[in-house]
């Protein structure tokens, strides 16, 4: 069955990301055709990327990063919970994506962004990093307005047509990573020969 990660993309303290991603998890989960799995950035402390060689070498030298790896490497494709920063993404997001390659290769991709405009930028900035890493991003995301989705800017009350577009988000993410399933195997056998 295809497995989801959902990836909380921030870690500061009183982070909205976490009542975002699990409200992901509420509602995805409701599904039969795929699993959901939160994964959050704080339990996998990554310093700034310190890795000698090139993430796409695939050759880890650090702990870390092999956990990190591990565990990235057990989806078939991602939500990506992300603030906006600074018409970015968080930092800590990006330097996680950094740290790895193959492991995020053939693997589909959906966005759920908060932000004073919704988050859109951030998410315009992880296509293209999702690109490079060969992530097949889909077309639908989520933009939650801090204006109009949280009430005092930290407590997160989605309008109703937020779960919709949630639910098209993860139907289309759902059925490419399905699809890219194909790929993935290929890759892996590749590999282990």
């Amino acid at each position: 069955m295809t497995h989801i990660g959902i990836i909380i993309g921030s870690t500061r303290p009183g982070r909205n990301g976490e009542q975002v991603a699990k409200w992901v998890l509420e509602n995805a989960g409701q599904r039969t055709d795929a699993t959901f799995e939160l994964v959050d950035l704080k339990d996998y402390p990554l310093p700034h990327l310190d890795e000698p060689m090139p993430p796409a070498m695939g050759q880890y030298q650090h702990d870390h990063t092999k956990a990190w790896a591990a565990k990235i490497a057990e989806f078939d494709g991602f939500v990506m919970v992300t603030p906006e920063y600074n018409h970015s993404t968080s930092g800590v997001l990006k330097n996680a994506i950094d740290y790895l390659f193959a492991e995020w290769n053939n693997k589909a991709v959906g966005f759920v962004s908060y932000g004073s405009v919704g988050g859109a930028r951030a998410v315009e900035h992880l296509r293209l990093v999702a690109g490079e890493l060969k992530m097949a991003d889909v077309r639908t995301s989520v933009a939650l307005s801090l204006f109009t989705e949280f009430k005092n800017f930290s407590e997160f009350l989605p309008s109703e047509h937020q779960v919709a577009t949630l639910s098209t988000m993860v139907d289309e993410l759902v059925a490419w990573s399905s699809a890219l399933a194909p790929l993935r195997d290929r890759q892996l056998a590749a590999q282990q020969s």
